[in-house]
């Protein structure tokens, strides 16, 4: 279980090309305030591409609405 007053949550990253969310993380919220964004390789598209910061609580592979 995660400690009381702990700074760390969980996020989801989504890709920026295919919509699919398949990597989950931490990030500490006190020290990057601002949406994550990393190159990571993404096994449907087969390469590497973009992906950014969601909330986690969405659904399984859902992409949030624009």
């Amino acid at each position: 279980m995660a400690k009381r007053g702990d700074k760390r949550k969980i996020i989801g990253l989504i890709s920026e090309e295919s919509g699919e969310r398949i990597y989950y993380t931490t990030k500490n919220t006190m020290n990057t305030p601002d949406k994550l964004s990393l190159r990571k390789y993404s096994p449907k598209l087969r390469r590497h591409v973009v992906f950014t910061e969601t909330k986690k609580n969405l659904g399984r592979n859902e992409a949030p609405k624009r």
